[in-house]
């Protein structure tokens, strides 16, 4: 695919998310109706108002093309294209007003992300990837850092209770070895890593909508994203993911994960 091949796509991509956006940030340190979903995560008004509003874009521009959104379920999952969607990655802290949350976009060619949109409605941040472009931050370029050494990088994860204990062990493995781990962030670790400002996001259990988008965008900032095990994510991934500013890194994470 050359650049211009992507071209609408990524405008459908930044639609997309002007539509969430604009029914995020009404509730934003509001008052809305909140509850429970059968795995304990949190809803809102705002995540059903954000994923409703793109899938009615996607339903009138790409009527043939598949969607796979958190709230609202799948339609056309065997087409060749399909149109994940996160309208808020990070619930919790969207509820506790803080603008660490995002809404995420991806589209998958065959099962393998393509272009993935990371969008921050209340900071007014966005990262877009697509294969094959160098990611963008808002109207400039992302760029990961350079950091060849685990004692020296800084890794982030959002939160303990997301591994089960097996798992949590060998993240343990892998940040008592680095300079220093952080908690907290959801998606918006994943941008920090395509700025260079952490260097790795390690986590675990993750649905297909949580990392479709984060492919591209990392990918795109020069870093990497894998699987546990070291093989690329798509739509057949088990949920745990390892996303790493410098490729150098891999080999040390990926041992340690692996115990």
């Amino acid at each position: 695919m050359t650049v211009a091949d992507r071209s609408a796509d990524i405008a459908i991509a930044h639609a997309l998310a002007e539509a969430a956006g604009a029914a995020i940030r009404p509730f934003f340190r509001n008052r809305f109706d909140r509850e429970q979903k059968a795995d304990a995560s949190p809803v809102t008004e705002a995540d059903r108002a954000a994923e409703a509003a793109m899938r009615a874009i996607l339903e009138e521009r790409c009527p043939e093309d598949g969607i796979v959104g958190e709230e609202y379920g799948t339609v056309r999952e065997d087409a060749a294209r399909v149109w994940v969607l996160d309208p808020i990655d990070g619930t919790r802290a969207f509820v506790t007003g803080r603008p660490l949350f995002g809404t995420l976009i991806a589209l998958l060619e065959e099962g393998r992300p393509v272009i993935g949109v990371i969008d921050q409605p209340i900071l007014h941040e966005r990262w877009t990837g697509a294969e094959g472009q160098r990611t963008r931050f808002n109207q400039g370029f992302a760029g990961v850092r350079h950091c060849a050494h685990l004692a020296e990088a800084h890794f982030g994860s959002t939160a303990p209770a997301a591994f089960s204990g097996d798992q949590l062990d060998a993240y343990t493995r892998v940040t008592q070895d680095a300079r220093d781990a952080i908690w907290g962030g959801d998606c918006y670790n994943y941008g920090l890593v395509a700025l260079g400002q952490l260097d790795g996001v390690i986590e675990a259990n993750l649905k297909l909508y949580d990392f479709a988008a984060l492919v591209p965008v990392v990918e795109g900032a020069g870093g990497v994203m894998r699987d546990w095990k070291g093989q690329p994510l798509g739509q057949g991934s088990d949920g745990r993911v390892v996303a790493l500013g410098d490729s150098r890194l891999l080999e040390p994470v990926l041992e340690r994960l692996g115990g």
